[in-house]
């Protein structure tokens, strides 16, 4: 699955394998920037202005990342997932779905059937649809998340039970 996990655009005039290479080591070090200011910023307490950069970090190398990576590639799904958890932390919760919506695909292709990481992020976008009056949509993918779950823990697990009865407060 590398080769799909590290999917890079379909263009007229592909990306040289230097340039690839590039962006890689750009990841790379994204990556372990915003992690070196996640922590720092942890340390320090959040506060609104440290999260809007530590949100601009994530979209500015998105943006970047964007013109040689496929959504798909396990940079940019890193970088949405960062995304997706400053989001959250501010209550956006459009934007947090946002992200969601654009890792489920991928995340599921890059799994396997029955993985926690997957039910995770079905679990994640069924809570925010119904937060954001998406009764429909949170349905689904509260029970998407429970499926998996079912196989991944057992049909009596108290998390089960807890999404269930979430569903059945709505």
């Amino acid at each position: 699955q590398d080769k799909e996990k590290l999917e890079i655009c379909k263009l007229n005039d592909p990306p040289s394998a230097e340039t690839v290479k590039n962006m890689i080591k750009y990841a790379r070090n994204v990556i372990e920037e915003f992690r070196r200011a996640k922590h720092y910023k942890y340390i320090l307490c959040f506060t609104l202005t440290p999260l809007v950069e530590l949100l601009e970090i994530c979209e500015l190398s998105l943006d970047k990342m964007g013109a040689v990576f496929e959504d798909s590639n396990v940079y940019m799904l890193h970088m949405m997932y960062q995304a997706m958890g400053v989001c959250l932390y501010v209550q956006d919760w459009e934007g947090a779905l946002c992200y969601g919506q654009k890792i489920i695909k991928p995340y599921s292709k890059h799994y396997p059937s029955y993985s926690l990481n997957v039910a995770s992020m079905w679990l994640k976008l069924g809570r925010l649809y119904m937060a954001l009056k998406n009764r429909t949509a949170g349905v689904k993918a509260l029970k998407r998340a429970i499926a998996i779950m079912e196989v991944a823990h057992g049909k009596d697990h108290p998390y089960i039970s807890e999404i269930k009865k979430e569903l059945e407060d709505h």
